[in-house]
């Protein structure tokens, strides 16, 4: 079952559970995934899918951060609650050890050695980490690595 599939599954079953805010989030998503399909002018494999998840993923933290900001703990709780869903859907998530160890071994393989060479090696890197992990943590990592 591809993961457009399994999306339209859940809507089902939330529809029938009358989970509102699962479907809302649902609709969202899979809204989000035709609409990235119209402006490819092809249907997204599984791959595109997570693509369009990371997304809105990054989405949601980012509103966390600023609801937060401003004191509107209600709406981070509605989009911590959405957050929590669409990252259901997600691969599983590299930890910060798992990230070190992949952009160690990356760094020795593109051979960088300094601040300087980090356009190489992230390069080299997100086709690895891609939708397996954070973007800031991967980010935090290699400027702990080349010391920038």
């Amino acid at each position: 079952m591809t993961l457009k599939e399994r999306l339209k599954e859940d809507i089902k079953e939330a529809m029938k559970a009358k989970d509102a805010l699962r479907l809302s989030t649902l609709r969202l998503l899979t809204s989000a995934i035709k609409y990235k399909e119209i402006e490819a002018h092809k249907e997204l494999d599984d791959e595109g899918v997570t693509d369009v998840m990371g997304t809105a993923v990054k989405q949601r933290r980012d509103s966390i951060e600023q609801y937060e900001k401003a004191g509107r703990t209600d709406l981070a709780e509605q989009e911590k609650a959405e957050l929590a869903i669409i990252q259901a859907y997600m691969p599983e998530q590299l930890g910060r050890d798992q990230i070190e160890a992949i952009v160690k071994e990356a760094a020795a393989e593109v051979g960088a050695a300094g601040p300087k060479d980090m356009g190489k090696l992230m390069k080299a890197l997100m086709p690895r980490l891609k939708g397996k992990a954070d973007g800031k943590l991967v980010n935090e990592a290699v400027k702990a690595i080349l010391g920038g």
